[in-house]
């Protein structure tokens, strides 16, 4: 029999062993406040995390789980239910402490095959901190202070519910819509915050590290680009421009500025792609038609950008491919549901019946003014988009639909004002539209900001929704070389057709005007050797009876005697 003191010392021995041996991603972990912690979620069992030792003068306790792309079940008990448990990649529960409570419990599940790496944290708040999401009345919780996130081609929506004023605990939570004074939650604002991750960079490890900057009030302010505020009468939601393949993090505080109080929402982020989706992933972003499209662009935008007013044929054909391409990509996306690869098809037939059409125009009539100002407005079409590019575009007034085409469409016009001097308007066009032709190439195959340019345009033209979506990018390091090069680019183009140029006629003449001018000088110079050239009509026939000629066999001549003398 062994001694009931030795019992006992084996009993805790096998406990210590057992849990130096246990796997790390199962079982029970114990957390502190305020602290990233990093876990590998087992698929077999559920885990649990514990919280020990919360201070008394803690109200809530915001509890939060992120994972890259894999969906985790966070729930209050063992057997989640649609009232204690929340499922997502970025979720999150909001636990309200009653009075003398020092611990909490919170248990951790998958559904997915395989283990999963993710990021735990809990965030304390006092009861002079507002509550996010804790006036729900959409989503399945009585609190629900997450972030639904919903992306498509076009655009990125977070929405949320209203957070309300904080209370003690054990003590009444204030009611939601009794008043909308300044002591109930209509007081509180909702600041939207967006923050990038570095670009070209898929790493489930990068993203949890930098949820670190984006979960807490301070280092939200402190590291995320603060987009707009909103009132408690605004409608809890925000969209965003999709940017397939880029990382963001996206985050709600609510603020109350009475007792000068904040809390953050649970951060939710997104890629705005599948990561397990067979065809068009976040791995294989980029068609081939699409790369194939643009490659041939660029070759010709490059011709275009250092020769294209020397060679002007080949100029107003890019120019006249690009306008009846992008009008025609608008017209069939709006109007019909072909497949992508069918409409960019489509579009570059387009493209060259117009490029030829302008040539066409010009090789008939002669007007050079006329051709130029095609010219310009993609010249001003691209001016205008970079301006509304920079924050400009972000200005309320614009979100308006007609405002902010009748002030692009001027913008585009103020190109006709260099119509005074064609020569220079020409230059500056190819070398402005041929160069960014280059960068919609390097795009294709490596991710550039400077492609939403014109792409937020292209957007906000086939999406009627699209102007309340904010349309900041990243600029991170292969934005600013592409920049630098699309600068030389621009510089060294304009270098070297002025100095060409220089004392040549502005624009050769049109070959059409040429060939009528011949004619007319034949008719009246009968010095001229032309003018006793046979009409066209009897050329063509002498040449047609020398090509049958050819084919003919020579005819015997008969018998040749010499001449006798």
């Amino acid at each position: 029999m062994w001694p009931p003191g030795a019992r006992a010392a084996l009993l805790l021995l096998g406990c210590l062993v057992w849990g130096a041996t246990a796997q790390p991603g199962a079982g029970l972990h114990e957390v502190s406040i305020g602290t990233f912690t990093e876990l590998t979620l087992d698929p077999t069992s559920p885990t649990e995390i514990l919280l020990q030792n919360i201070p008394s003068n803690v109200s809530f306790i915001l509890f939060q789980v992120h994972t890259q792309f894999q969906n985790v079940t966070l729930s209050l008990s063992k057997i989640p239910n649609r009232n204690n448990s929340d499922t997502g990649s970025d979720t999150g529960l909001l636990t309200v402490l009653h009075s003398e409570q020092t611990l909490c419990t919170w248990y951790l599940e998958s559904s997915y095959p395989d283990e999963i790496l993710a990021s735990v944290v809990n965030i304390p708040y006092t009861e002079r901190d507002p509550v996010p999401g804790a006036c729900n009345l959409e989503f399945d919780l009585d609190i629900y202070p997450n972030l639904h996130l919903e992306y498509n081609l076009y655009e990125t929506t977070i929405t949320f519910a209203p957070a309300n004023l904080g209370y003690a605990r054990d003590a009444s939570p204030p009611a939601c819509d009794v008043t909308t004074g300044q002591t109930s939650r209509w007081r509180l604002q909702y600041d939207i915050y967006q923050y990038f991750l570095p670009e070209n960079n898929l790493n489930s490890s990068t993203l949890l590290a930098h949820l670190q900057k984006m979960y807490m009030v301070e280092q939200v302010i402190a590291n995320g680009f603060k987009l707009a505020t909103l009132e408690s009468s605004d409608p809890p939601l925000a969209s965003f421009s999709s940017i397939p393949g880029q990382g963001v993090i996206y985050t709600v505080i609510v603020r109350d500025p009475l007792l000068n109080t904040s809390a953050a929402y649970v951060p939710a982020h997104t890629y705005a792609c599948n990561f397990t989706a067979k065809m068009d992933n976040c791995y294989t972003l980029g068609k081939s038609s699409t790369k194939v499209f643009f490659t041939f662009c660029a070759v010709i935008g490059l011709f275009i950008c250092f020769f294209g007013h020397r060679y002007l044929k080949t100029e107003l054909f890019f120019m006249g491919f690009t306008i009846t391409g992008f009008l025609m990509f608008i017209l069939l996306s709006r109007v019909t549901l072909l497949e992508y690869d069918t409409r960019l098809y489509l579009t570059a037939v387009t493209g060259v019946f117009g490029g030829l059409l302008l040539v066409a125009f010009w090789w008939r009539c002669g007007c050079v003014r006329v051709c130029i100002l095609f010219v310009g407005l993609v010249f001003g079409f691209l001016v205008a988009s970079i301006i509304f590019f920079t924050p400009i575009g972000e200005y309320g007034v614009f979100r308006n639909n007609l405002v902010f085409w009748l002030t692009f469409c001027c913008f585009m016009m103020v190109s006709s004002v260099l119509l005074i001097i064609p020569k220079h308007l020409n230059i500056l066009s190819c070398a402005m539209v041929g160069s960014y032709s280059v960068v919609l190439a390097i795009d294709s195959y490596l991710y550039t900001s400077l492609s939403y340019i014109t792409l937020n345009i292209l957007k906000r033209a086939l999406n009627n929704e699209f102007n309340t979506a904010y349309t900041s990018v990243p600029f991170q390091r292969n934005d600013f070389i592409i920049i630098a090069l699309w600068v030389v680019l621009i510089m060294a183009a304009i270098t070297t057709q002025v100095l060409r140029e220089r004392g040549r006629p502005s624009f050769p003449p049109s070959p059409y005007l040429i060939w009528k001018r011949d004619r007319e000088r034949r008719k009246t110079n009968v010095l001229d050797p032309s003018h006793h050239m046979p009409p066209l009509k009897e050329r063509m026939l002498l040449r047609l009876a020398k090509f049958r000629d050819m084919f003919r066999r020579p005819q015997p001549i008969g018998e040749i005697t010499p001449l006798l003398l």
